[in-house]
């Protein structure tokens, strides 16, 4: 389970889900580049529809990152 305080930053910054705009800025990539992942099935963070907007869970994106962080742990 992802900390809790890294869900409460991106809560407190983004909502309780995040568009698109803001994923792609929260990690740091293209809007393109999230669109053609998700198509592929290759997007690391489950995303759903809602009134034909694609949107992402906080805690979906705070487990992420901190997966992220766990595995730059165990490659140094």
């Amino acid at each position: 389970m992802a900390d809790l305080v890294v869900q409460m930053i991106i809560a407190e910054r983004y909502g309780v889900r995040l568009n698109i705009d803001e994923l792609a800025e929260l990690l740091d990539l293209g809007k393109s580049t999230i669109y053609n992942q998700i198509s592929a099935g290759t997007f690391p963070i489950a995303t759903y529809l809602d009134c034909n907007k694609r949107y992402a869970d906080y805690r979906d994106v705070a487990a992420h990152l901190e997966a992220c962080r766990d595995k730059a742990r165990l490659s140094v």
